[in-house]
């Protein structure tokens, strides 16, 4: 197996008496799609937000490519190479599609103030949002008022900004989430695109989603990993079908 270029290693955070994640450890290596399912309250989102910065662990570990970053802010792990996108769609709805993206292109820059150019008027700027829209399947709609796209076109356009720090990984917090089929098509179609030079950890419920996409699969439960493995063997692994599987495949 490839070095791991993520590790995370005994990683734990509780609130009251509820351990959110208990010596979680799992290893994603490069140009990986590592999914991690599991049911409602599992601590999925509080990993993410723990590798994004987002959230200081209480205890344990977390290794970006061979540097310890468990406790740098989530600016400086940004701009160490990882991005991450929400479960909740976070575009800014009154800007346009291109405004959206070159945002996050001046935020990554440090100059965030410049944002109120005009954003045609600074290639600096609308090159690479264009750039990042193009590989999401939004170049056409460069001009659309963010407010105005469809669902599944909210979370591409999210992708794009994640795209436009110019990551090396994606923390993917269900981008699938309220889609519909045609929708989820898309952005499965899009992410394995991306997996040709990016590296990601992907939470989904979707698990029609989550077998199509990942290389290998952790099963979370109570905090924990109950189980690594590829699709196959985490499909016919009974403790999962217990646990997880078995009881409602898609339950959020």
């Amino acid at each position: 197996m490839k070095q791991p270029v993520l590790q995370i290693k005994d990683l734990q955070k509780s609130f009251g008496g509820v351990h959110a994640t208990d010596n979680l450890t799992l290893d994603v290596t490069p140009n990986e799609i590592h999914a991690v399912i599991g049911p409602n309250g599992a601590g999925k989102t509080t990993m993410i937000a723990q590798l994004s910065g987002a959230l200081m662990p209480d205890d344990g570990q977390i290794v970006f490519a061979g540097r310890d970053i468990t406790r740098l802010p989530a600016y400086r792990r940004s701009h160490l190479g990882l991005a991450r996108s929400f479960q909740i769609t976070s575009v800014f709805l009154d800007f346009s599609c291109l405004e959206n993206v070159s945002l996050a292109v001046l935020a990554h820059q440090g100059h965030a103030f410049r944002f109120w150019r005009a954003v045609r008027g600074d290639r600096t700027l609308s090159d690479p949002a264009m750039a990042s829209l193009e590989r999401v399947g939004l170049a056409d709609r460069a001009d659309i008022r963010a407010a105005n796209l469809a669902h599944g076109e909210q979370r591409q356009l999210e992708i794009a900004m994640a795209l436009a720090t110019e990551p090396s990984f994606l923390l993917l917090d269900e981008p699938m989430a309220g889609m519909g089929q045609s929708e989820s098509a898309r952005m499965i179609e899009t992410l394995n695109t991306l997996k040709r030079d990016k590296t990601m950890l992907l939470v989904e419920h979707d698990m029609d989603a989550v077998f199509a996409l990942a290389d290998r699969i952790s099963v979370l439960v109570y905090g924990q990993v109950i189980a690594t493995g590829a699709p196959d063997d985490i499909r016919n692994n009974d403790a999962v079908r217990k646990a997880y599987l078995g009881d409602e495949a898609g339950d959020a």
